[in-house]
């Protein structure tokens, strides 16, 4: 196998120390990415080949979706807190969604006309 050519990596462990601790103030991965001076694609390729780094990023985006989380809730009585924006956020961000209950339930049979089955015919 061939070895690509290029320029250096800047990957070393210690980057996955920093994504925690930039996620757990609430970064996102385009924010961290930011402060690494690095794309997202280096990113995410670094999430590829190094299992550790894999590791922090998912601790993060935890660590992140929790000091979001912790926003909403200590700010439900602050009435300049823009809960719709912090909600479109969430639901974007962390693929929060508004419950829906259904319940489906099959016992097997059909009954078209609405007729017990087990019924003898007189």
């Amino acid at each position: 196998m061939e070895k690509k050519e290029g320029r250096p990596t800047k990957y070393n462990e210690e980057l996955g120390k920093q994504v925690i601790d930039l996620m757990y103030q609430g970064f996102s991965i385009i924010e961290v990415c930011h402060e690494l001076r690095i794309c997202k694609q280096t990113f995410y390729n670094w999430c590829d080949e190094h299992p550790k780094f894999l590791d922090s990023k998912e601790k993060g985006v935890d660590f992140s979706e929790g000091w979001w989380t912790k926003q909403g809730r200590e700010n439900l009585r602050d009435g300049t807190f823009n809960y719709t924006g912090w909600y479109m956020n969430m639901k974007n961000r962390f693929k929060w969604a508004d419950r829906q209950d259904s319940t489906v339930s099959h016992n097997g049979s059909l009954n078209i006309l609405n007729l017990d089955p087990l019924e003898d015919e007189e």
